[in-house]
């Protein structure tokens, strides 16, 4: 199995607030058939993110990467994140994890950002 990729984000009581994010995975899926692909939220919407890695690692998943999807890098991926990625090696040991920085710090995205803004 390729290495299963989780994106994460904050999460929304709106339910229409997945639906970029939820995009994003189906544009991977398109891309990559072979890569497993889930959504995970910190708060107000479903699944957790200890709950992705278990269905992922239950599927067969031996390496998950964790992709925040956050523009900026905030108390949630500074503190909240760390907390919870150091639970997902505890609860699963057999599994790679890695934790990608956030797409926000990404120069391509920043860059792509300043292209929508100007057109």
């Amino acid at each position: 199995m390729a290495c299963a990729i989780i994106l994460f984000a904050h999460g929304s009581r709106d339910p229409l607030w997945r639906r970029p994010l939820e995009a994003v995975a189906q544009r991977i899926r398109e891309q990559s058939p072979q890569t497993p692909v889930v959504c995970a939220y910190l708060e107000l919407t479903e699944p957790a993110l200890g709950t992705a890695a278990a269905a992922l690692v239950n599927d067969g998943a031996e390496a998950i990467r964790i992709v925040p999807m956050f523009l900026g890098v905030g108390k949630h991926a500074r503190e909240d994140l760390p907390v919870l990625f150091s639970e997902l090696k505890a609860s699963h040991p057999g599994v790679t994890f890695t934790l990608q920085p956030a797409v926000g710090e990404d120069g391509r995205l920043v860059h792509l950002l300043a292209e929508i803004a100007l057109d």
